[in-house]
């Protein structure tokens, strides 16, 4: 008789109760809710300080441009230990923050934007730091279960986090808030030191070699691979569709005749529908292999464009849960599959490039969106987005399950 497969409940267990792993999840606990708060308050500063809606957007766009470079900032996680990266990255975030406690006019705008931009380039390190980092912390079978409740952490921080960040702004500004910032880092670095896995030194032909001959190498691999390049072209796909669809929910909103703050509710619903998803990741991972888990949940959000077209309350609630459910899983699957089938001296390069490939177009997306939304009805707009995301789901969804036990290359 074959063993059945481990509950989502058991393999959990199994993460949190490995040291390492509880710390790496603590370190991204911790330093996202610090994320969190100060990307919605860095907006909000500067709105209180310039009155301008189009100064406080570019905080976003200095946060997100650094993404583009992601390949290129991904070599530095290859070039060393990652946990001593990750240390240092951390600590130097924490006291980057401090510089904020200067911000107090419009004339000091440009440091908030030179923090963020900076914040953003460590984040791109950091990120591929720690993909790699986590296959030696918490081993390759557990890896898609670790993702899983990464994600789910990202997401409740996204809940949570905000409202903090804001009360702490109203009563007694944006340095205070960075401040708060700061101390998460320093943290997060406290955590990874604790960590006690066993990294050996970069070959030093990889430490001598190019950055850009070391980009290049890592982005050859990935797309070269058959078992990652649909899985990263269909993530990437999915965002650029999911940028469209954000950009359009302000007209859902009041087509169901609320004010703006009512999209706060569909936020809310399908953060936890994330939440919940990323839970129950590592099980569905092994169950239906990554290309079919990461199908469905595209194939959900094809539905919950069409659910959010309709004049609905419940329709709309339906569609942000459906949309909570689905998206996480093609990111979760990507990364997972990444992570296993790469070997060790690309892995930091490796990731840092799928993150872009798959992150990026939702920057893509939501300017696209935002012009399209002016001349096309969303309910039109929506069902077509729906359409498109089943044709990308459905590669994926025709495809015979990667095997979770496929050996991954050594370095």
């Amino acid at each position: 008789m074959t063993p059945a497969a481990p509950s989502a409940t058991s393999t959990i267990t199994r993460v949190l109760r490995n040291r390492d792993a509880s710390l790496c999840l603590g370190a991204v606990v911790v330093s996202g809710f610090g994320s969190s708060a100060m990307w919605l308050v860095a907006g909000v500063w500067v709105k209180e300080l310039t009155g301008s809606d189009g100064l406080a957007a570019l905080c976003t766009f200095a946060l997100w441009v650094p993404t583009l470079i992601g390949p290129f900032l991904g070599t530095f996680a290859d070039r060393t230990r990652r946990k001593p990266l990750l240390i240092g990255v951390n600590l130097a975030l924490g006291a980057l923050l401090t510089s904020l406690l200067f911000v107090d006019s419009a004339a000091t705008l440009w440091l908030l934007y030179a923090v963020l931009f900076l914040y953003g380039a460590c984040g791109a390190v950091t990120d591929a730091a720690e993909a790699a980092l986590v296959t030696s912390a918490v081993g390759r079978d557990l890896t898609g279960d670790f993702n899983g409740l990464r994600m789910s952490a990202n997401e409740g921080m996204k809940l949570i986090a905000p409202l903090a960040g804001a009360g702490l702004f109203a009563a007694y500004g944006g340095a205070r808030v960075a401040l708060l910032d700061a101390a998460t880092f320093v943290l997060a670095a406290g955590m990874f030191t604790l960590l006690r896995v066993q990294e050996d030194a970069p070959a030093s032909a990889r430490v001598t070699q190019s950055l850009r001959f070391q980009t290049a190498e890592g982005a050859r691999y990935l797309w070269g691979n058959q078992q990652l390049r649909p899985l990263i072209r269909a993530g990437g796909l999915t965002m650029l569709t999911s940028g469209i669809s954000g950009a359009a929910v302000y007209a859902v909103v009041e087509g169901l005749g609320h004010s703006p703050a009512y999209t706060g509710v569909l936020y809310v619903v399908q953060g936890a529908g994330s939440v919940a998803v990323g839970v129950a990741s590592g099980a569905l991972l092994r169950r239906f292999g990554g290309r079919r888990f990461g199908g469905a949940g595209i194939a959900l959000t094809a539905i919950a464009a069409a659910l959010h077209a309709l004049p609905y309350d419940g329709t709309a609630l339906a569609g942000s849960l459906a949309n909570g459910l689905g998206l996480p899983c093609v990111l979760i699957a990507g990364m997972t599959a990444v992570q296993r089938e790469t070997p060790q001296a690309l892995l930091g390069r490796a990731a840092a490039t799928a993150n872009t490939l798959m992150f990026t177009p939702t920057a893509l997306g939501i300017a696209l969106g935002a012009a399209l939304i002016e001349t096309v009805d969303y309910r039109v707009l929506l069902p077509v987005l729906a359409g498109a995301r089943l044709l990308i789901a459905v590669p994926l969804l025709k495809a015979p399950p990667v095997a979770a036990t496929s050996r991954r290359p050594s370095a």
